[in-house]
């Protein structure tokens, strides 16, 4: 389910890649091949808290680089910190 959800989500970082300049491709692609290797490393280790600490870190990196790259290119893309649903993120207050 997970590979799932990464593919779709790579899909539509695709679509709105078309956005930003390549620069900021750039920095949000390397975030993502890191987010990756680091999911890759997840997937072989034993279930438990540590592959789910894994994975989690993995989705920090990744989420972390969209905001890298929003900040160096902010054409309309809206960051999971904006919007407050990433994964590692919580919702703003109201």
């Amino acid at each position: 389910m997970r590979k799932i959800i990464i593919s779709l989500t790579a899909a539509s970082a695709l679509a709105l890649g078309a956005c930003q300049s390549p620069q900021a491709d750039k920095v949000e692609d390397q975030a993502e091949a890191q987010a990756d290797a680091i999911d890759d490393q997840a997937d072989a280790m034993p279930e438990g808290p540590a592959q789910d600490a894994m994975e989690k870190k993995a989705d920090v990196v990744e989420e972390q680089g969209e905001e890298k790259a929003n900040a160096m290119d902010d054409n309309g893309e809206i960051a999971p910190s904006e919007s407050g649903v990433g994964d590692t993120q919580t919702p703003p207050k109201q």
